[in-house]
């Protein structure tokens, strides 16, 4: 794969990119209806009793959940709803940008202006809370050359952030060029968007250390080493609402089999709202991610070695043998046995096409 990332050996574990961001609810309906205008539909829906439930989640409590899609995409960025008949709490919710336990799904959009006055609106009735951020242009990739006029037109990204009671979003579009695979909007999404292309993640850590297993027990590719990001920064200003003076820790985690599912973590340099504590699997909001892989044993086995805990292999409601664990900074993830490739081929190079 290319990419700027880091040399170090990784094991093989043949992971995904990130595969379904996981969302808990009292009630799925609202949900299903919500996520059905960005493209996304029901693939399959099963069910655990409590005591199951129990023993996969660490929550006492009847599951029944719903695995969504968006399009013909089923190799990264899957919905999965986690309907809770007795929810732990109510997660994490309405919250400063950059609460630490947030997490954040990206999707790329034909249409960001649209997205932009649809959550304005929104905001102004207050039926739900949503902070949506005005949409901000960037050369993230430095993909311009000469002198830019009429006719030399800017290559750019433009990107804004939702934050929102029940979800939090980031959509970006695209002017000037594209990256096959990376994004793909089907006529089917009403709101012109794509499935989730990658994730935020706001931690709970003291240093960038504490991600190091993503790489040596997962095998995820570090894209660098991590970096400050801050307020002289167009993107993570307007995105992270920066106030003067303020900047975090990054750094960018990728498999080495998927361009997409791409991770993003953030630490905080400074002050911030901590409810880490409300991310926990059982509560509402966004508290689990999965990846999948055909060497689940094996990553079983590095996960113990690096003392995380993991729960036993177990079917999971969908039958899958899978098993779970939560990391020192709060990240909770599923690992799912998949021997079978996806209908959808990963793309692994990445690519910038320029576009007029």
């Amino acid at each position: 794969m290319t990419t700027n990332a880091t040399t170090e050996k990784l094991p093989d574990t043949g992971i995904s990119g990130l595969y379904e961001v996981m969302i808990g609810v009292s009630n799925a309906d609202y949900a299903i209806k919500y996520f059905g205008d960005f493209g996304f539909k029901i693939a399959s829906k099963a069910s655990l009793n409590a005591k199951d439930a129990k023993a996969m989640y660490g929550v006492d409590s009847k599951l029944t959940s719903y695995r969504l899609q968006n399009g013909d995409i089923d190799s990264h960025g899957l919905l999965r709803i986690l309907e809770w008949e007795k929810p732990l709490g109510e997660g994490i919710g309405y919250a400063p940008v950059e609460t630490i336990g947030t997490r954040i799904a990206v999707m790329r959009t034909d249409d960001i202006f649209r997205l932009y006055d649809t959550y304005q609106t929104a905001r102004e009735v207050g039926k739900k809370p949503w902070l949506p951020t005005e949409p901000v242009a960037d050369d993230l990739f430095g993909l311009n050359t000469g002198e830019r006029d009429f006719f030399n037109r800017p290559i750019i990204v433009r990107e804004n952030a939702v934050y929102g009671e029940f979800f939090n979003h980031i959509f970006f579009q695209r002017y000037g060029y594209k990256i096959p695979g990376y994004g793909t909007i089907t006529k089917d999404s009403r709101l012109k968007t794509s499935e989730f292309t990658h994730h935020d993640f706001i931690i709970n850590g003291s240093s960038m250390e504490q991600m190091a297993y993503l790489s040596t027990a997962l095998g995820l590719q570090a894209e660098d080493k991590p970096a400050i990001d801050g307020d002289w920064l167009k993107g993570p200003k307007q995105v992270f609402q920066m106030e003067p003076g303020f900047s975090h820790w990054y750094q960018g985690f990728v498999s080495p089999n998927n361009i997409c599912g791409k991770m993003k973590f953030f630490i905080p340099r400074g002050d911030k709202t901590n409810k880490s504590e409300h991310q926990r699997i059982g509560e509402k909001g966004i508290t689990l991610h999965s990846f999948y892989t055909p060497k689940l044993k094996m990553v079983h086995k590095l996960v113990t070695e690096h003392k995380l805990n993991p729960t036993t292999i177990q079917k999971n409601e969908f039958n899958e043998n899978s098993f779970v664990f939560t990391d020192t900074a709060g990240v909770s993830w599923q690992i799912i046995g998949k021997n079978s490739p996806p209908t959808n081929t990963p793309i692994t190079k990445l690519e910038f096409k320029l576009v007029d």
